[in-house]
């Protein structure tokens, strides 16, 4: 048998179709309720459902009467504010193309992803860095005016064109523009029963900057494609007021990627009557976090895996769960499998996840890069890169990215299990598995770990050689201040190898 999961096609998208409109599609019905509420300790920003889309159509006709046609790139320069939202979809609206970008990129960097994407516009919020060059820049009180103009009509049309950009580092390090469609959100549906357990009377708090994919879909978008109310901390909330956050404004959702969970419960959380689960995204869940979060909450985590190519496509859920040690299942609706590199894997034997070119929610395509749009695609399958197993039901577990994955004595071994053995350390915050070259035909595995000192490396062997076979446990130990770390958290096992190796040579 063969590692494929598939279990029918998800509905067609409708058309004509508007990413804003079918998002907002119960704000007329929902008035008043609650749609966003951005929060801090002393209080929050309320936006109902009628104020929320009477902004972004206003924002839409704003955007038009400066002279932006359809099919314009607009570069979102904004944080966590409400003006994020209301622009991306007043855009959107428009038939705009909005690129979010992360409010902590340098001159250097936006001004790279300028030269890339040439967009007409640039919204920018006080104080974030703005590209070099001439492009026009929408200052944010400019866009706040934009809020009370006369609403312009959803510019509806086939689901394929594209809807938004989002920037992905990808393996190489390299930005790439990843161009969805406006059926991206469709596709999102699969994931209401199959990971959130998503209705109208939840409110979602999560911890993400706007930019990431992880917060558009999760934090913002499908809640409000519900009916639900979304919960936003503002920008300067730090990990350690999350707790009294989820508590005072009765979250029953919080999502967050795992590095946010570990901080978390660094402090004394408080009960949460009203919460009913958390979601978790961005990298491997180690089982020592799940474990301590159900015992401070008694909720239990719910991970999912995706990446910005295609959002969340395997997850575990509250009516599904998945077997101990696997990240979850296939949501019903899309097809997938694992590859070898000629073949697909049977069950149980370790490859490439695949997703077929059908997924709605699968990217267009990296902006003005087709040949290397196609390199990502074998036959009907894109290649996402990262390692898995496929048991007989279907449940996946990861094992890591293609390129993070090691080599000890002919045996492939998966960072997350030497990461997961080496997080259970009484004294380890965070810890990270690396394969470095020591020679030049030789190379050993290696542990990078954040503690409060330096620990002796003859007893972290021996706790290591406790909990891992002998070929996957690493031959040297060194403590860092911290793990490198791209925008959504993810560690760069890459940036701490070339680290290492430029420090130190080989033999």
């Amino acid at each position: 048998m063969t590692a494929i999961f598939d279990e029918g096609a998800p509905p067609s998208c409708i058309a004509p179709f508007n990413l804003a409109a079918y998002v907002l599609g119960r704000a007329e019905e929902l008035g008043d309720k609650i749609a966003l509420a951005v929060i801090r300790p002393g209080g929050a920003e309320r936006w109902s459902y009628a104020r929320l889309e009477a902004a972004v159509r206003g924002t839409a006709t704003g955007l038009l009467a400066a002279g932006l046609e359809p099919g314009d790139r607009v570069l979102l320069r904004l944080g966590n504010t409400v003006d994020f939202p209301v622009a991306y979809l007043g855009a959107i609206t428009a038939g705009l193309i909005p690129v979010p970008t992360s409010a902590q990129l340098t001159v250097p960097e936006v001004t790279k992803i300028v030269e890339m994407i040439s967009p007409r516009l640039v919204i920018a919020g006080d104080g974030i860095a703005l590209p070099q060059g001439d492009v026009p820049v929408l200052t944010q009180q400019a866009l706040e005016k934009m809020r009370d103009l006369p609403p312009a009509p959803y510019a509806m049309g086939d689901p394929d064109r594209p809807a938004y950009m989002l920037f992905t580092s990808g393996t190489s390090g390299i930005p790439r523009a990843v161009v969805h469609a406006h059926r991206a959100i469709w596709a999102r549906r699969m994931m209401w029963d199959d990971w959130y357990g998503l209705t109208d009377t939840d409110r979602v708090l999560h911890a993400g900057a706007f930019n990431w994919s992880y917060t558009l879909g999760t934090g913002l978008m499908d809640p409000w494609t519900v009916g639900a109310t979304a919960l936003i901390p503002e920008a300067r909330v730090t990990p350690d007021q999350l707790p009294l956050l989820l508590k005072r404004y009765d979250a029953t959702i919080f999502a967050a990627a795992p590095g946010v969970y570990r901080q978390m419960l660094r402090t004394q959380v408080p009960p949460l009557p009203k919460l009913r689960h958390g979601l978790s995204a961005g990298e491997k869940l180690p089982e020592t976090t799940r474990a301590a979060w159900h015992e401070a909450t008694g909720t239990p985590v719910y991970e999912a895996y995706g990446m910005t190519e295609c959002s969340t496509f395997v997850s575990g859920a509250p009516t599904r769960e998945p077997p101990e040690g696997a990240s979850g299942f296939p949501q019903r609706g899309r097809r997938v499998a694992i590859l070898t590199e000629d073949d697909v894997a049977g069950f149980g034997e370790p490859g490439i996840l695949g997703v077929s070119r059908r997924d709605p929610g699968l990217m267009l395509g990296y902006f003005g890069a087709e040949a290397e749009t196609e390199a990502k695609f074998r036959g009907e399958w894109f290649l996402t890169g990262d390692m898995f197993l496929m048991a007989e039901d279907g449940a996946l577990s990861y094992l890591g990215r293609a390129d993070d994955m090691m080599n000890a004595g002919g045996f492939r071994v998966s960072p997350i299990e030497v990461e997961g053995a080496l997080n259970t350390h009484p004294e380890i915050i965070e810890a990270a598995a690396v394969e470095i070259a020591v020679k030049s035909d030789a190379s050993v595995i290696a542990a990078f770990y954040v503690a409060e000192r330096d620990l002796d490396e003859a007893e972290l062997a021996q706790f290591a050689a406790d909990l891992l076979a002998r070929y996957k446990c690493p031959r040297l130990f060194r403590r860092v201040e911290a793990l490198p770390k791209g925008a959504n958290g993810k560690i760069l096992r890459r940036a701490l190898r070339e680290r290492y190796e430029e420090t130190h040579g080989q033999a």
